[in-house]
């Protein structure tokens, strides 16, 4: 079994791979008649076949940038804002200029003139500077995978909640639900508690719950509406599990509640 960080290795490869066809892509949707030759040049007779491979950017780039979000999140938040930044339109903009242009407008096919003459201020290639700024800061995370100075630490803790729930899931399946279920809500309030941690949220209670890290990462906004009541659902599972002793939790709820911690696992960071 991979190990987390060999499959942050892989997904950091693939994004960056297609990462580079999007920017090609781009390129060519702005610039084909320079595109195509530059690719004629370059491949010869390989250019057709190098031309047609290339993905559709406004088709496949949102896909792209929603994965490579989360991973900024997650191993280079200090340049998450500047990321997110290239893409979204500033709320307080007025006017559209070169400089203020965004992959967002370029998605929406927005181009900007001016006068009768139809003076060209902005137009989709104003993007693509912003997209390779983008492409940019996926790459760096290669480096920051390879240093000594990240943080081994949670990898090895992830590998850890991985075996634990791949435990709970067993024992789920051979209807031992109390301990399979108390296994899974260990685990949930440990990483929980880990998400805490990484968004600098200060924890009071000396024992704290699945239910208080919880509402403390909602109140601090890490989790919205919908992921609270979601955690909240495998806390009342948990509870459950450990400590009502007149109801049996069923399989089928155990099942749920491991499936739903794995999830949160790799969702929330």
């Amino acid at each position: 079994m991979d190990s987390n960080l060999e499959r942050y290795r892989k997904d950091l490869d693939a994004l960056i791979d297609k990462g580079d066809s999007l920017a090609n892509a781009i390129q060519f949707e702005c610039y084909p008649k320079e595109f195509k030759a530059e690719a004629a040049k370059k491949l010869g007779s390989k250019a057709k076949g190098f031309l047609a491979s290339l993905p559709s950017f406004s088709l496949e780039y949102q896909s792209w940038y929603s994965e490579a979000k989360v991973l900024v999140k997650q191993l280079l938040p200090d340049r998450l804002e500047d990321f997110v930044r290239h893409y979204e339109k500033h709320k307080s903009r007025k006017n559209i200029t070169f400089e203020n242009y965004k992959i967002e407008d370029y998605l929406q096919g927005l181009k900007v003139t001016r006068g009768w003459e139809k003076e060209k201020v902005a137009g989709p290639d104003a993007a693509i500077p912003l997209f390779r700024q983008q492409v940019a800061i996926v790459k760096s995370i290669r480096s920051r995978l390879g240093s000594s100075l990240f943080d081994i630490r949670q990898l090895v803790q992830a590998d850890l909640f991985d075996s634990e729930i791949d435990a709970a899931t067993e024992l789920a399946k051979n209807k031992f639900t109390r301990a399979a279920g108390a296994l899974a809500g260990v685990v949930l309030e440990r990483h929980l508690a880990q998400v805490c941690d990484n968004h600098s949220i200060v924890i009071k209670k000396k024992s704290p719950t699945i239910n208080d890290l919880n509402s403390l990462l909602k109140d601090a906004g890490v989790t919205d509406t919908p992921q609270w009541r979601f955690i909240q659902h495998l806390a009342d599972i948990r509870n459950l599990c450990d400590h009502d002793k007149k109801v049996e939790p069923t399989q089928e709820q155990v099942t749920d509640m491991t499936a739903g911690v794995a999830k949160v696992l790799k969702t929330l960071f």
